[in-house]
């Protein structure tokens, strides 16, 4: 551990962050964005490197931070689905940000004689709120910002109690990169969530579970704040009956196994053909060991929290007390309650009312259900809220193009459960329960911009010819152009 994280605190007693200092934060902004309301093409490049450089400059420093908030996890682990996905979105947004500012030309109407013009100019929000979830608080502060920034922007994140250590490192040094008018973070010391929310911003983007962001919706509402919400949900996977198994059981188990599971986007539960359940196991079991030795590999994360861990281990003493068949998938022993780490574990035969079965996992099990019949799957999908993902393993075309048209999701990866999110070409969002509103690529660009339509019309006095009294002239007109 490096001197830098070694002085920070063990944060037993939060320090006090005064909720005042948020609408301060905001009004500074606020008059920045009003002495200087639409940075430049160079200056958008400048923040967007900006926040490139701060990455890379403390790459190691940043894995090591975050490594503290969970009790221990594998910097290799960070850099794959932290750093990369920055620094790759980052330059995507460079390469193409040029082409996304551009002033769009739209055709013009008829009652304009041809002879007007139409366009939408893509302009900054203002200032753009931002409350981040502790599982990727690098990814899910830093990727928003990206678009943010791209549009002309400025931003107030507010991170996640779990990140302590990394949000201290934050507001320790951001500011060598960004001012405070132009980017500033807050820690969060109670209720400082609940303050950021009811900011009156020009849009607020929440990352977290359902349930709060329903709250959060709630309070941007009373300032009628746009809001994104990038929610979770039960996404299912689906073996199809053509697809390998072992290949199936590799690539869902890796999701399933990355950050402990710890991710909105992970497989929360898959549905395998009856006959070939047994097999599946068989293929976790055989899978995991030669990536894990043990509960206490260097490459395998904690458990958040204690109140996380104890709630995922009584969902696996509850599935199995029930009658469930509970299988841990490492070698040795499957927990480790002083260092809050659980082995990942597939669970065969779980009851429709257990918690795994009824909440949102967020952790290494993994809930295998036969099935027969693919539409009786898809109904079951159906009859829950959308999910955040969908995942179809399959090579049969027909079947796929069936599966997208009757199974809604945010987004779908096919034959593999991870990489839809790392696409910095495209849109990642929810739908209904799992969210609303997209980022990512210039899909972030166009949410955090105000896509403001110009008309502009001629000198000719179209007015005068469309004014009362309406008579003969007035129908003829009409009927040119209605044409």
């Amino acid at each position: 551990m490096s001197a830098r994280i070694a002085r920070l605190p063990t944060f037993t007693e939060p320090a006090s962050e005064p909720v005042h200092e948020l609408a301060q934060a905001l009004s500074l902004q606020r008059q920045a964005c009003a002495q200087h309301p639409n940075p430049s093409l160079s200056e958008r490049r400048a923040d967007l490197k900006a926040l490139r450089h701060f990455v890379q400059d403390h790459r190691s420093a940043i894995c090591e931070a975050i490594s503290a908030d969970y009790g221990h996890r594998s910097a290799h682990e960070t850099v794959l689905t932290e750093v990369l996905p920055v620094l790759k979105d980052v330059d995507h947004a460079l390469a193409h940000l040029p082409q996304w500012m551009k002033v769009q030309k739209r055709a013009v109407d008829r009652m304009a004689f041809g002879m007007a013009t139409n366009r939408v100019i893509p302009q900054p929000l203002g200032v753009v709120g931002v409350i981040v979830p502790w599982n990727f608080p690098l990814n899910l502060s830093f990727l928003p910002l990206v678009a943010i920034l791209a549009a002309g922007n400025r931003a107030l994140v507010k991170m996640s109690e779990h990140s302590r250590h990394f949000t201290q490192f934050l507001m320790e040094h951001v500011g060598d990169y960004f001012p405070a008018d132009k980017l500033r973070f807050f820690e969060e010391t109670g209720g400082v969530g609940e303050a950021f929310s009811q900011l009156p911003l020009d849009h607020l983007l929440f990352t977290g579970s359902t349930q709060t962001g329903r709250r959060v919706m709630q309070a941007a509402a009373q300032n009628l704040c746009p809001v994104t919400l990038e929610l979770g949900g039960r996404s299912p996977a689906l073996v199809g009956h053509d697809f390998d198994i072992r290949t199936a059981a590799e690539r869902i188990l890796y999701v399933k196994c990355l950050n402990a599971g710890q991710i909105c986007t992970t497989v929360d539960h898959v549905y395998v053909p009856t006959g070939k359940v047994q097999a599946f196991v068989e293929q976790a079991r055989a899978v995991v060991p030669q990536r894990y030795a043990n509960l206490a590999s260097p490459d395998y994360t904690s458990i958040i929290s204690a109140a996380a861990y104890e709630r995922l281990t009584g969902a696996l003493d509850e599935a199995r007390t029930r009658g469930a068949k509970v299988i841990s998938l490492m070698p040795g022993k499957s927990r480790d309650d002083a260092r809050r780490r659980l082995a990942p574990h597939v669970v065969v035969g779980a009851p429709e009312d257990c918690a795994l079965m009824r909440q949102e996992i967020f952790g290494p099990i993994l809930p295998v259900l036969p099935y027969d019949n693919l539409q009786a799957v898809v109904q079951r999908v159906k009859a829950g809220p959308r999910p955040l993902a969908f995942y179809p393993f399959t090579h049969n075309r027909r079947e796929l193009d069936w599966l997208l048209e009757h199974v809604m999701s945010g987004g779908v990866s096919v034959n593999d459960a991870l990489f839809h999110v790392g696409q910095a070409d495209l849109p990642f969002g929810g739908v209904g329960h799992s969210g609303m509103g997209h980022y990512h690529g210039r899909e972030g660009f166009e949410n955090f911009s105000k896509l403001r339509p110009v008309f502009h019309q001629t000198r000719l006095p179209l007015t005068a010819l469309l004014a009362p009294p309406y008579g003969p002239k007035f129908e003829a007109l009409i009927k040119v152009l209605a044409r």
